[in-house]
């Protein structure tokens, strides 16, 4: 009897590793597959309704807001993140491209405290403008996966990718340069 009770204990880890392992891979598989969305998948998205999204608040507690007539990119994201920490040295980089820009606003926000993010950031060296939202997590954003990122204008979700994304890519680029056009 004993002999059966070790079978059935190591039939059972065998199937808890094997699960284990499926799940890692299919996961790590999906990460990697992650690409930058193009511009022919951004035009694709159907029109929405305007967000009904809360204010912000910046790391110090000032109020913000999402700005109006302007192309908005908002990035939901997190410190503990893997595909954030991932994607952010391409946000950068397109921040850096347009952060200048007087049709473009950058928001790249975080349900994490100051306490948590101020320090991350000053580590990886982001020069980034990070927020908060003031109030509950909107429920038009409701998602369970971070990082998700919208294109907004006039309030309206144009674009949107879950996952890391170069965010520097050419095509990616292209599109927002098309967007900031008609503007």
């Amino acid at each position: 009897m004993k002999l059966n009770g070790k079978i059935i204990l190591v039939a059972l880890l065998a199937i808890l590793a094997f699960t284990a392992l499926y799940y890692s891979f299919k996961t790590e598989t999906q990460n990697e597959t992650a690409t930058p969305a193009t511009s022919d998948e951004f035009a694709a998205l159907p029109a929405s309704q305007a967000l009904n999204l809360p204010g912000l608040t910046d790391l110090q507690g000032q109020p913000a807001a999402l700005e109006t007539n302007k192309l908005v990119f908002l990035n939901l994201w997190a410190t503990w993140c893997g595909p954030c920490n991932t994607e952010m040295p391409s946000i950068q980089a397109l921040y850096e491209k347009y952060k200048s820009h007087p049709k473009m606003a950058f928001y790249i926000v975080s349900d994490e405290d100051a306490g948590t993010v101020q320090p991350f950031i000053e580590r990886k060296g982001y020069q980034l403008p990070f927020y908060r939202f003031a109030g509950n997590y909107p429920a038009e954003l409701n998602g369970n996966a971070i990082p998700r990122t919208y294109l907004l204008r006039d309030g309206k979700v144009i674009a949107q990718e879950v996952g890391a994304v170069r965010w520097d890519d050419p095509q990616v680029v292209t599109f927002i340069e098309e967007q900031l056009k008609t503007l």
